[in-house]
């Protein structure tokens, strides 16, 4: 048996009702802001409007000056360098000979391990100064110290600190200091001097040399022991 559905012959029986969409729920929640918080927004943006474009203008004045800091910066150090290195080739010398004659055409040497220019004059500050003299007989006179100073345009040496002359003939003075001039051949001392050779041993508070060493003179208060061939 069939049963069929009540209404108009033909009629096609009415579909079911689709079921109600469903609405996505948003991801967060929206907070409601309060007045206070508005007015803290609007005075951000305020001062974002006047404040980047300020920095804005910093930046691009940067962008445009750097190149100029950078020249002027490289043109300071290569100043510096050339001052630097000017000073140290001019004043300093290692190893340093000096050469120079006399009157009478007679050739003497001044030689250091150091030497270093005293200001903008011709003064030498020498380390471990030593200094040769050529007498006219061909002998020689040989003197050395630990510090001293040498007057180029005026051959004049000064010696300090263990300031010990040596003549070819076997005599030695040692003293703490004395004056020289190369050029003349002579020298003098004001501190108590010592000296041996040949003749024997000496003491006295001073010297001098005259005659380009061939004569040595001993000053103040002197005490010598004599040696000699006795017959």
């Amino acid at each position: 048996m069939r049963v069929l559905a009540s209404g108009k012959p033909g009629a096609a029986a009415p579909s079911a009702p689709s079921a109600p969409r469903q609405m996505l729920m948003p991801s967060r929640e929206r907070e409601a802001l309060s007045v206070r918080q508005i007015a803290r927004r609007r005075l951000a943006v305020r001062l974002a409007k006047r404040v980047l474009p300020g920095l804005a203008l910093v930046l691009l004045a940067a962008i445009v000056l750097w190149p100029e800091f950078e020249r002027s910066e490289d043109r300071s150090r290569y100043a510096f360098r050339r001052s630097v290195q000017t000073r140290s080739e001019s004043l300093r010398v290692t190893a340093p000979r000096y050469q120079g004659v006399d009157d009478l055409n007679r050739p003497y040497t001044v030689t250091a391990d150091l030497a270093q220019q005293v200001g903008a004059e011709e003064l030498l500050d020498l380390t471990q100064p030593r200094g040769d003299i050529l007498m006219t007989d061909g002998s020689w006179i040989y003197l050395q110290a630990e510090t001293g100073r040498y007057d180029r345009p005026h051959d004049h040496l000064d010696l300090a600190g263990k300031v010990t002359i040596f003549h070819d003939n076997g005599t030695m003075l040692v003293t703490d200091v004395a004056a020289v001039d190369m050029a003349a051949g002579t020298g003098d001392g004001d501190r108590p001097v010592a000296a041996q050779g040949p003749f024997g041993t000496l003491t006295s508070e001073g010297f001098e040399l005259r005659d380009r060493g061939a004569v040595v003179v001993f000053t103040g208060q002197a005490h010598a022991v004599l040696e000699g061939d006795r017959k």
